[in-house]
């Protein structure tokens, strides 16, 4: 085992562990492995040090619907920090309801309760600047983070509408608070410089460890509204880059399509050429998983390219009726003004309509709506453009 350390210290390790089941126990055992791979919890942690454990609570949903961080993953890695008498705690910023209930929901407060971790302060936060970014030079960040001695993050495998994956950077953007995420998506209505964001904000935070649930991953129409697909990996790392890469090559995504990864490596947060430790990569590997592999460009370019871009390439939200309750979630995440979606006249008897011409396609309404009853449909031109 020191032999393969020694190895990877010339390149991102990322260790990966078959996991076979989110039985306590063996999720224990798997992480326990994949901890001394990458040089044991003391590396990690000392004695009396405030550990924040950030784990991916999008929404209030069972562990079984597969859109957050399992409570048996997160049961393992609490129970190692604090034999290490770290003093430990949790949060996240969901997209939509409290902190408190959703980490009740999702099974992460009973075990939390179970090992005296208590729940970060992740409601209200403060402005920290942030000199050496390199796009963003401040970040409202929530008081539970800025009072933590090291983070450690625990993202959840799974697909998403903008980034194409949610994994180790994004998970991140959870450490803003709820209301203040929204004004992010107005500011950088593209892919492009939200994912730019993204990277500053990890550099700022400079999590320690990254321990990501792809025990059960979701593809499709993620990250809430997908279909879980059993991939029995647990992947532990320092580099966030090096993770989110390892993701794309066992999914077989392009990773210069997931522009987190792109610009993490482009201004050293981290290297996507990783040594894989642990479990051979090849027995992971999933070809058919259901996730964006479209080349389709809407970054850089002339103004007026970026609007036919966005009106005749760039997916749009749609909602499909047939799934659709009329809860108005996607009416109330929506970041502009006026609604880009929205009740025609307030009549609720009818499922909202979308407004494109105001839409920026940040896919906030897709990624919340809790019945997966919003889909991302190509236009013609871009099915025509990359023969789909």
């Amino acid at each position: 085992m020191s032999d393969r350390i020694e190895r990877s210290r010339d390149r991102s390790a990322v260790a990966l562990v078959r996991c076979a089941s989110y039985e306590p126990q063996t999720v224990q055992d798997a992480f326990d492995r994949g901890i001394e791979l990458l040089g044991g919890i003391e590396r990690f942690a000392a004695p009396g040090e405030k550990i924040l454990l950030k784990p991916n609570l999008l929404v209030a949903r069972e562990p079984e619907r597969a859109v957050t961080t399992h409570p048996s993953v997160f049961r393992a890695v609490a129970r190692r920090f604090v034999d290490a008498s770290a003093r430990v705690a949790y949060g996240d910023s969901p997209g939509f309801g409290r902190p408190s209930t959703v980490a009740r929901r999702a099974g992460l407060a009973s075990v939390a309760d179970e090992f005296g971790v208590w729940l970060a302060d992740f409601s209200h936060g403060r402005t920290a600047s942030f000199p050496d970014g390199r796009f963003i030079k401040q970040f409202a960040i929530a008081e539970g983070v800025l009072a933590a001695d090291g983070i450690v993050s625990l993202p959840k495998m799974k697909s998403h509408g903008l980034t194409r994956i949610t994994g180790a950077i994004k998970n991140q953007y959870g450490c803003i608070p709820g209301p203040l995420k929204a004004e992010f998506h107005t500011r950088l209505p593209n892919v492009d410089l939200f994912s730019r964001m993204l990277v500053d904000l990890n550099r700022f935070l400079r999590p320690r460890l990254f321990v990501m649930d792809g025990i059960v991953a979701m593809e499709g129409n993620g990250p809430q509204g997908g279909t879980p697909r059993p991939m029995n990996v647990l992947l532990l790392s320092t580099d966030p880059v090096a993770m989110d890469a390892v993701v794309c090559r066992i999914i077989r995504l392009d990773p210069t399509l997931v522009l987190p990864v792109v610009y993490g490596e482009e201004v050293g947060l981290g290297s996507a050429d990783a040594e894989y430790v642990g479990d051979p990569i090849e027995s992971f590997v999933a070809p058919d998983f259901d996730v964006n592999r479209r080349r389709t460009s809407t970054t850089g370019g002339p103004a007026w390219y970026q609007r036919l871009a966005r009106r005749f390439i760039v997916p749009l939200p749609v909602v499909v009726p047939r799934r659709c309750t009329r809860c108005g979630a996607c009416v109330e995440v929506c970041p502009v003004s006026p609604k880009a979606v929205a009740f025609e006249g307030g009549d609720r008897s009818s499922p909202p309509v979308h407004r494109y011409d105001r839409c920026i396609r940040c896919y906030c309404c897709q990624e919340m709506c809790p019945e997966g009853a919003i889909e991302l449909d190509v236009p013609l031109l871009g099915r025509v453009i990359h023969r789909e």
